[in-house]
């Protein structure tokens, strides 16, 4: 592979966009769950039916266990929106950022022979919305965008003006 291998500012900037766009998505579902006082992910994690089934299960029933998640789940995609929009240790936001995708995609996956209670937003059969953007968010932890157009910049100048 070419060590060479330069992106043009169109392509920079694509991958900016992107990593705003995926970071206004993650902030808007993390500060819509804060503000919604009924919000739970009860729902979501009772219809788990595929590899992470029994663990979802398990922590429906354990009251302490179950609010900690609820907690994580929100304040962890506003945190990691936030990251990626301000371009703030955006790539630990971007790894997270997946990592919860990928989570909520095995427990729910759009398989064929997998039928939940509330119908699936969309006709998908393996990939879904949320493993397109999963992957979409890895794409962010390879390219390190902040460097380019984010705090991630001065908090890297600042670095190395330490270490001289």
């Amino acid at each position: 592979m070419n060590d060479k291998l330069r992106f043009n500012s169109l392509q920079m900037a694509t991958l900016v966009v992107l990593r705003l766009l995926i970071g206004w998505h993650c902030l808007y579902e993390g500060i819509a769950k804060l503000m919604n006082p009924g919000w739970s992910a009860m729902g979501f994690l009772s219809e788990s039916k595929w590899i992470l089934s029994g663990l979802t299960h398990w922590i429906v029933t354990r009251g302490s266990l179950f609010h900690t998640v609820d907690f994580l789940n929100a304040w962890g995609l506003t945190a990691i929106g936030a990251g990626l929009i301000l371009g703030l240790f955006s790539r630990p936001a971007a790894i997270a950022g997946t990592f919860l995708l990928l989570i909520y995609y095995a427990c729910n996956p759009p398989m064929v022979g997998l039928e939940y209670s509330v119908p699936m937003e969309g006709a998908y059969v393996v990939v879904s919305k949320t493993l397109i953007e999963a992957v979409a968010m890895f794409v962010l932890v390879i390219f390190p965008t902040s460097q380019i157009f984010g705090l991630d910049l001065y908090v890297s100048r600042f670095k190395s003006k330490i270490i001289k």
